[in-house]
């Protein structure tokens, strides 16, 4: 008997050893982007076969990362590499968040200055460097330019650099569709909530840009006082998008992004405001009728001085954490994978071909890129003659003002409330927010 007993807690002992082995080989990411999620699993399949190590890859729907996160860390599958989205989200974040200055994965990062640091530690890593503007269809463009009926006097698209070129353009071919074959100069404007992102952050960046630049205290005090001196400016655009899309402003409400790419795919609208991560949406759509040749980009506009200049927004909002609850095994096989993902000859055309990433990292190889997007991306940071705009949207406070801004932009365009009681209320949220931001 008690042979009996020893062989079953040997036994025992060998499958609960097994169990926490097989845990501990096993890496957990919570992804941020969920037009990717396929890659990941490929991506996933891929380094299981070559080193053994499983990655489990999570992906949260579009809008509610921040809350999947807070649900994951609390569990025992919490994940060992997460994202941030820069100073903010390292604050809710930093007690999670492993150091990594001593990783191959800093060591290769080109720019330095764009990883989250506190001291002398290193607890966000870029992984991709993005930019976004107004995506056109250059064939359609084309055909507008060189119609004879045209009321304008530009001649491409080249010569728009102002808001007020972009505004008669636009309005011309508005006015002008059925001649284009298109419903719509804009594809619809995602107002759905999860969906609006493309509004109540990115198109917001510009006016966070300006309200900061001449400022060189960027302490957290100067963030809760910033002054939207140019917030009227972000109506013009906005308006420009809502009174000349596809779809009638009144109808926005249930319009996903999804949506807005897969109209420009199919013909109906020549441009749409997004990021270089549109290009799969677009080229992966059925039935899509937009050569990758003619999936082109221009800065977004909106009547500011020193626009003639101006380029697109590029930056980065996504940083790679560790985990830093995790076990030791854990994180080393973490950063093992990152640094085979980034860093490794199959990892990068993995970054490169798949995820369409623009690598921020020293041995990645732009010249091999296939996305049009990308590449044009590149065009723009290569030109010099250009201040293209750093992504400031970082320090938005909370997704909760986020989210309200969002539905208040929605309320705006279906005309239940003013502009005016939308910029009062905007004003309001960004101070309270910041005030419970940094009690």
């Amino acid at each position: 008997m008690k042979k009996i007993i020893l062989l079953l807690v040997m036994f025992l002992t060998i499958i609960i050893w097994g169990c926490g082995k097989g845990s501990e080989n096993t890496v957990r990411y919570l992804n941020f982007k969920p037009e990717i999620a396929n890659v990941y699993k490929e991506i996933a399949k891929e380094y299981e076969k070559e080193t053994g190590i499983k990655v489990e890859v999570e992906t949260a729907a579009s809008g509610s990362y921040e809350s999947t996160l807070q649900a994951r860390m609390s569990t025992s599958m919490a994940p060992t590499i997460f994202q941030i989205n820069g100073p903010i989200g390292y604050l809710g974040w930093k007690e999670y968040c492993l150091d990594l200055k001593n990783t191959k994965l800093y060591s290769e990062l080109l720019d330095k200055d764009l990883a989250i640091t506190e001291g002398d530690g290193v607890y966000g890593i870029p992984f991709v460097v993005e930019g976004y503007g107004i995506i056109y269809n250059d064939a359609i463009m084309k055909k507008y330019f060189e119609s004879a009926w045209k009321s304008v006097s530009l001649n491409s698209v080249s010569e728009i650099n102002s808001f007020e070129e972009l505004e008669s353009v636009v309005t011309d071919m508005q006015a002008n569709r059925d001649k284009l074959g298109i419903n719509g100069v804009f594809a619809s404007t995602s107002l759905k909530t999860g969906e609006d992102w493309r509004w109540q952050t990115h198109l917001l960046n510009i006016n966070l840009h300006h309200a900061l630049n001449n400022k060189e205290d960027k302490s957290l005090d100067i963030y809760k006082d910033i002054e939207f001196s140019t917030f009227n400016n972000f109506k013009k655009i906005f308006d420009l998008y809502i009174n000349n899309s596809v779809r009638s402003k009144s109808n926005l409400g249930t319009v996903t992004v999804s949506d807005s790419m897969a109209e420009f795919a199919l013909g109906k609208c020549a441009m749409v405001q997004n990021g270089n991560w549109g290009s799969s949406q677009v080229l992966g759509v059925s039935g899509n009728t937009v050569k990758s040749e003619d999936i082109k980009f221009m800065p977004i506009y909106m009547d500011l001085d020193g626009e003639e200049n101006q380029g697109l927004c590029i930056g980065t909002e996504n940083f790679l954490c560790i985990n830093k609850k995790a076990t030791e095994e854990e994180q080393k096989n973490a950063i093992d994978f990152l640094e085979w993902l980034y860093l490794s000859d199959k990892g990068k055309e993995y970054v490169r071909d798949k995820l369409k990433f623009i690598s921020p990292f020293e041995s990645s190889d732009s010249s091999k890129m296939t996305d049009p997007l990308a590449l044009e991306v590149v065009k723009w940071l290569e030109n010099k003659s250009v201040n293209n705009i750093p992504w400031s949207f970082t320090i938005i406070p909370s997704t909760t003002f986020k989210n309200e801004f969002g539905a208040n932009l929605l309320k705006y365009s279906q005309e239940k409330m003013t502009w005016s009681d939308l910029e009062k209320a905007f004003n309001s949220k960004w101070k309270s927010e910041w005030d419970l931001l940094i009690k």
